[in-house]
């Protein structure tokens, strides 16, 4: 099979991120191999796929957080700004902040809701009116109305789902132009999902979005574009190694996908 390049791959926007043949391994481990992909920006785009077929670990490559993992390692390029991530001279501490990350369980700051969102941005040099900074934050959030009048309290005595929406409002308080999310909704229930959803719509006038998500319903309803991710039985039979099957607009995937495993894993034949 040839490698499955982002058919129509660079949209009205054009790219904001590309894979070019990126294989990662965790020791002498490979994971994931080959993927090539072009993130288009101002999108959302979803990674699906059985677990262990490295969509996660791909994500993480997005923003070098694999760097945080001892023994993990990368082969190939991810350009982003016309620029290659893993090139010597790139400062790993600004690709987190202007690629952002939220992860699957919500993780706030034991601090005030306020800190939750005006710390990272005073660690970052921020100099302008923080309290605008906070509420407007908040509001991307859709967050505001539900905290305005608790901004002392601890990020802790929110709710599961709100304290999701805390750490996208303290993600997006850094100003960041790409926003990460590494199955945001698992942890949270129906109507806390859906209110992330409705935010992630909004969200994508102003960044691009790329979502991992085992829910294939929340592919459908969230993202424009598509990467499925596979997992395969190496040549030695005793261990696999996760690769990019197919990416595309996402009705295409849903709809009319090109490769069979697509076919099955989308209609529920497996995984």
């Amino acid at each position: 099979m040839s490698s499955p390049q982002a058919s129509s791959s660079s949209s009205r926007n054009g790219v904001c991120l590309s894979l070019q043949d990126v294989s990662i391994s965790y020791g002498s481990k490979e994971a994931v191999r080959g993927v090539y992909m072009d993130i288009p920006r101002g999108q959302v785009t979803a990674f699906i796929g059985p677990s262990g077929c490295g969509k996660s670990t791909v994500l993480r490559a997005l923003n070098r957080m694999n760097d945080l993992i001892d023994g993990c390692s990368i082969k190939g390029r991810v350009i982003f700004d016309e620029q290659d991530l893993y090139a010597r001279h790139v400062d790993p501490v600004e690709v987190r902040r202007r690629i952002g990350m939220v992860f699957q369980k919500p993780n706030p700051f034991p601090k005030s809701i306020y800190e939750n969102i005006a710390f990272g941005a005073r660690v970052n040099g921020y100099k302008g009116d923080m309290d605008e900074l906070v509420e407007r934050s908040l509001r991307k959030a859709a967050l505001w109305d539900e905290t305005k009048d608790k901004l002392k309290e601890s990020g802790y005595a929110l709710s599961g789902g709100q304290q999701q929406r805390l750490c996208i409002a303290r993600t997006i308080a850094i100003e960041p132009e790409v926003i990460l999310m590494d199955e945001p909704c698992s942890a949270l229930d129906p109507i806390s999902t859906l209110k992330i959803e409705e935010m992630m719509h909004e969200l994508k006038k102003n960044y691009t979005i790329v979502i991992v998500t085992h829910n294939m319903q929340q592919a459908v309803r969230v993202s424009d574009y598509t990467g499925f991710f596979n997992v395969s039985q190496r040549s030695d039979r005793e261990s696999k190694v996760g690769s990019l099957v197919e990416f595309a607009e996402t009705e295409q995937i849903f709809n009319a996908p090109k490769e069979q495993a697509t076919q099955d894993y989308v209609t529920g034949r497996f995984g």
